[in-house]
């Protein structure tokens, strides 16, 4: 068994079932930080529990998942693809060709292929014996992580450590799809603490630039600088009232889900999110936003956090 797994396993007996998997990605972190969620449903267990916690007794129903509102828009057909694709290598060989013609969704999307796999492919062995391990420990909670590890195994496969699919590799090829003209990419690079311009005023200008652009990969990739990061900045007029706190960074998030963004169980979020921080639902059909109300936000900050969902999307209050 690896350093990294008994890493987890400790973490996962001090928080009681939630199953973090304590190692420090080589690639960049997980869009969701792990910590944040886990302190947040920890502090509000002695109110109501989280999902994960209501399992426990089988007489207890988990909480119903919220009623879905259609996303305001498809996702653009690469996004898609990305989510959709069972061979990411071969996807990201594609994508290779459109990002060396230039194409800014291209370069970008190319480098979440290399977050999404940089975990595995670092140590496609020893990432597939810990999830052996982990199965086979039968912990309360470990299923919905194997699963996780699984479908990254899976879509993964064909990375090997010689790809080099590092933290500073990525970085590189996003600073160069943002001068391509990548809004996510420049987004995601202010969110990592290396923005292209590193003046209030850019700031101020870029988060503007994601708010009228609508486009659910720059909030998403915006989200990370939003929360803690932003306490004592200038976000500009509309986003200021969606920065600073810790569930501005989750509101972003939930916004770029309603815009487009693929927050299924399945998807690349929910993935990363459990395979890679270890914040798993342990309900398999439940998407992010219900996880995130479910087990993440308080019921007295619920309200609170969808407003700043409607402020950001745009949106009417849902009656």
């Amino acid at each position: 068994m690896s350093v990294r797994l008994l890493s987890g396993l400790a973490a996962l007996a001090l928080l009681g079932g939630a199953l973090v998997y304590a190692h420090r990605r080589q690639a960049e972190p997980a869009p969701v930080r792990g910590a944040d969620v886990a302190q947040a449903a920890a502090a509000d267990e002695p109110r109501r529990g989280s999902a994960i916690d209501r399992t426990r007794d089988p007489d207890i129903r988990t909480a119903p998942r919220r009623p879905a509102r259609a996303p305001l828009r498809p996702p653009s057909p690469l996004s898609q693809q990305f989510e959709q694709t069972p061979d990411l290598y071969s996807f990201a060989q594609s994508l290779r060709l459109r990002a060396d013609a230039g194409e800014p969704e291209a370069m970008w999307l190319l480098t979440r292929v290399y977050d999404y796999c940089a975990n595995y492919s670092n140590a496609p062995v020893d990432y597939r014996n810990d999830t052996r391990t982990l199965e086979s420990m039968k912990l309360r909670g470990a299923a919905a992580m194997t699963a996780a590890r699984t479908r990254v195994s899976e879509r993964c496969a064909r990375f090997a450590p010689e790809d080099g699919l590092g933290y500073p590799m990525i970085m590189v090829k996003r600073t160069e799809a943002a001068q391509a003209g990548s809004l996510a990419a420049e987004a995601s690079l202010l969110s990592a603490g290396k923005p292209l311009d590193k003046t209030e005023d850019y700031r101020r200008n870029l988060t503007e630039r994601v708010l009228r652009s609508k486009d659910p990969e720059a909030f998403m990739a915006l989200s990370g600088g939003m929360g803690l990061a932003a306490s004592g900045r200038s976000a500009g007029d509309r986003a200021q009232r969606v920065s600073g706190t810790q569930f501005s960074e989750l509101a972003w998030q939930l916004a770029a889900c309603r815009l487009g963004q693929d927050c299924g169980p399945e998807g690349s979020l929910m993935t990363s999110y459990c395979a890679n921080g270890g914040i798993c639902s342990q309900d398999p059909q439940q998407d992010f936003a219900s996880f995130v109300y479910d087990a993440a936000i308080p019921r007295q900050g619920a309200e609170v956090v969808q407003e700043m969902v409607y402020s950001l999307t745009g949106e009417e209050r849902m009656k």
